[in-house]
């Protein structure tokens, strides 16, 4: 029963810091779009990037894996992901274009999943090409805030924040293609599942409590 409950801890390290992770961002919020300080909203995205690096190294390190923080962890960097480019487009540092080419690639990601789901999966396994986008991604978006003052300095940073966000849409649409092609083989290999076959088991898992 050990490992079980293990797995039913809420109260972790990893836990804790992906929640840290979403009560800041409608703090990134309002430090762009209302008190307009750019400088502490670097830091919550610095803190973001490595605290969400930091989780995964600490839970195995710790045995602090949990049910709770393998839905919780990635579902917080989608809310960043979706976020910080808008409220970057809002703010006028990045084109809407750059924002809607982001956001529409990851709709099309989410339309693909009931699709998974009929045939037994939760997800498909991350590539390093979309594990390589998402930290080019992360990283660019700080760095480009920081190119946003009137000095020599905050232009180099404006230039190589840049260079991060172009490399990181790239890589992003190509793992999307990688993505397609594995859901091809997917839907080409594996069958529908018949939940009516399942219900027995179902059943009987409920008669016995």
């Amino acid at each position: 029963m050990e490992p079980v409950l293990r797995q039913n801890r809420v109260l972790t390290v990893p836990n804790v810091l992906s929640l840290i992770r979403l009560a800041l961002i409608p703090v990134f919020v309002y430090l762009m779009l209302v008190a307009h300080v750019h400088g502490w909203a670097v830091a919550i995205l610095v803190f973001s990037g490595v605290s969400d690096w930091a989780d995964g190294k600490i839970a195995r390190l710790l045995n602090q894996s949990s049910r709770l923080g393998v839905l919780l962890d990635p579902a917080v960097d989608r809310l960043y992901m979706v976020t910080v480019p808008i409220v970057l487009g809002l703010s006028g540092i990045v084109p809407w274009w750059f924002v809607v080419t982001l956001l529409a690639r990851d709709a099309l990601l989410a339309a693909t999943l009931p699709v998974l789901w009929s045939r037994g999966l939760s997800a498909l396994p991350v590539t390093y090409v979309g594990k390589a986008a998402t930290f080019a991604l992360m990283a660019g978006f700080p760095i480009l805030l920081l190119g946003q003052w009137d000095a020599l300095w905050s232009r180099v940073f404006r230039a190589c924040g840049w260079a991060f966000l172009i490399w990181g849409i790239y890589a992003y649409l190509w793992a999307f293609v990688l993505y397609v092609v594995q859901m091809t083989m997917v839907v080409r290999r594996m069958p529908k599942i018949k939940h009516r076959a399942y219900q027995p088991a179902v059943q009987k898992a409920d008669d016995h409590g």
